[in-house]
């Protein structure tokens, strides 16, 4: 019984927040036209390369950004900006009511509550102008 309400005194906590509602991680879908370009995703916990359409696995908290090469098509990159949307809101505001400061300093260290935009990333490549004729 006391383990039960140890148990219970710690998980408590954290009913509210948004680690717990929405998770740590995120998927962040990316696609391209054409399809099948190189992502590089810079950022993450490991340098990661995808062909699109993909979908990789992200921190909330990680500062992303996404570059996108395919031969003939000039680059892109993308910088992934990190918002705070409804649903992280209300996860973040759980912690007020059961939380408290522990919930939302873990909420605040691990990104729970923030997205990343664009999600998903959708890219229209423009193809690389020819060179100009050779000179006669």
């Amino acid at each position: 019984m006391m383990r039960l309400l140890l148990a219970a005194a710690i998980a408590l906590p954290c009913v509210g927040c948004a680690s717990v509602t929405r998770g740590t991680t995120e998927n962040i879908s990316i696609a391209t036209t054409p399809s099948g370009a190189t992502a590089d995703i810079a950022g993450l916990d490991a340098p990661t390369a995808c062909v699109t359409p993909c979908v990789v696995q992200a921190k909330r908290n990680a500062d992303i950004t996404v570059t996108i090469n395919k031969e003939g098509y000039q680059p892109q990159v993308i910088p992934l900006t990190k918002e705070i949307p409804g649903a992280g809101a209300a996860g973040f505001a759980g912690n007020i009511l059961v939380g408290g400061l522990v919930g939302m300093g873990v909420d605040a260290a691990t990104g729970a509550a923030q997205d990343h935009k664009p999600n998903p990333v959708i890219v229209t490549l423009q193809r690389v102008a020819p060179p100009p004729p050779p000179a006669v």
